[in-house]
């Protein structure tokens, strides 16, 4: 009867580098926190100046340009490690 080829295993190889995310820019923390910032004082202009500033003319369209502010600053904040 034949006999079977004996198996060899491989030697042992480390994992390759870590696949961990890199950490963020240096820009990337203030201008998330300046953002946010940038939106709450617009939102309080438009309210202390009844819509007619930071932008005159458009009303209270200012408040959306403050949420939408925010909302950039808390979209990067999903992305900060």
């Amino acid at each position: 009867m034949p006999e079977s080829k004996s198996r060899k295993k491989a030697s042992y190889t480390p994992p390759s580098e870590s696949k961990a995310p890199k950490p963020n820019a240096p820009w990337f923390v203030p201008t998330m926190l300046s953002l946010m910032g940038a939106g709450l004082v617009w939102i309080v202009a438009t309210y202390v100046f009844k819509g007619e500033y930071p932008i005159p003319g458009i009303g209270n369209a200012n408040l959306i340009v403050g949420f939408v502010l925010i909302l950039v600053g808390f979209g990067m904040m999903t992305r900060w490690r």
